[in-house]
Order: structure tokens, then sequence, then C-alpha cells
């Protein structure tokens, strides 16, 4: 009998509408994850096919993301069984080894920008490179959106500030966008070094906050109010 009352009080509306929500976090969460290895695969296949760091390092990015993403899905879980716990371990280390890749992605895009420019490299082709940028920023605006919204309904400021945060992927694929379209109209590439240099000025951007994420911090400022439901 006590059991029967136990579960009615478990299943009132309010109770049942949070757990929809945090499923509905959940599965954003995979698919973040699914749609960046997709994206990071033909990121790089197209970026050295093309001979393009642009798209390359996009590529790089996206790997790094899904890495971020998986801390996100720990979180989203720790949240929902315990919501005034604090990071767990798991979540502190993924988001330390972000930060790390984040900072090696720059190094890595900073020397192949100088070797560029000294060797005069142009890229093959940029025709990938936009269609992927197209894509990302759709299906990666809309993400935003969708967290954003989850967010609000379960009062939650880490997945409001994941929801943020994803903004700049948004921002990262606009550059490859205006420096593939660019390349393509105009040849120039000394363009493809001026996306590349974009792309990390957003990489150490989200480095310094996966490190500031992982001592505790969880705002992010990317542009919130760029964001409506």
């Amino acid at each position: 009998m006590q059991n029967e009352i136990d579960s009615s009080v478990n299943d009132t509306p309010g109770r049942l509408e949070i757990k929809k929500y945090y499923k509905i976090a959940i599965w954003l969460g995979f698919i973040t994850i699914v749609y960046n290895i997709l994206e990071g695969l033909f990121s790089l296949a197209y970026g050295i096919s093309d001979e393009t760091i642009t798209l390359f390092g996009f590529g790089v990015d996206s790997f790094i993301e899904v890495l971020s993403g998986i801390g996100i899905v720990a979180m989203i879980l720790r949240i929902q069984n315990n919501p005034d716990t604090s990071r767990s371990q798991f979540e502190k280390t993924a988001l330390r080894i972000t930060g790390i890749s984040f900072y090696l992605l720059s190094i890595g895009l900073f020397a192949s920008i100088i070797i560029n420019i000294f060797t005069g490299h142009t890229p093959e082709d940029t025709l990938a490179g936009s269609i992927i940028a197209i894509l990302s920023i759709v299906t990666m605006w809309g993400l935003v959106l969708a967290k954003r919204r989850v967010g609000r309904k379960l009062n939650s400021q880490p997945i409001l500030s994941d929801a943020n945060c994803t903004l700049v992927c948004v921002y990262m694929s606009m550059v490859l966008l205006i420096s593939s379209l660019l390349f393509k109209f105009t040849g120039i590439g000394f363009i493809d070094s001026l996306g590349s240099a974009g792309l990390i000025y957003f990489s150490v951007k989200e480095g310094k906050e996966a490190f500031e994420k992982a001592k505790g911090l969880e705002t992010c400022d990317c542009g919130d109010e760029w964001i409506s439901e």
C-alpha cells in the first residue's frame, strides 16, 4: 500500500514533466555527439583532400566537441538524480582534456598559418567547406534553441550555459562559411589562413571556458541575447 502511495506521488504531473524534459536534454546531448562525429569525419576528409586548413581545423574542433558533449551528458545525468551536487571527477577531467585539446588545436592552426604564408599555399577547393558550414549552422542553431527551451523549463543554469556555449559552434561555422565563400569567389589563398585565425580565436575562448567550468563556474559569455524561444 505504501509503495502505491509513493508511486502516485512520484508520478504527479509536475514530476512527470521534469522527467520528460530531462529525457529530452539527454537526447539533445546524444544528437550533439553523433552530429559532431559525422561532421568531424567529413570535415577532416575534405579538409585533407581539398588542402584547406580552415576545414581541417573545423573537423578537429568537431571531435573536441564530442568529448565536451560526453561530459555534458554525464552532467545532465548527475543533476537529474542529484540536482545540488557539484561536478563529478569524470566531468572535471573531461573539461580539462577538452580545454587542453582546444589549446593544442590553436597552436596547430597557428603553425599551419605561418607555414601557409611562407609557402603561399592555396586550397584546391572550398565547396565542401561551404556545404558543411551551412549544415552546421542550421543544426547547431536548432540545438541551441532546443537546449535553451529545456534549460528554461527545468530552471537549470548548467543546461542554459551549455545552450549558450553551443553558439560558439555557430560562430565557428560562420567563420568557415565566410572564408570558404570568399576563397571560392576570389581565389585568394590567404583567406584560408584568415579563416583559421578566426577558429583560433574561438578555440582559445572555448579552452578557457572549459577550464573555468572545471573549477565550478557555469557561466558562458557567448551572446545570450541572440537566443529566443
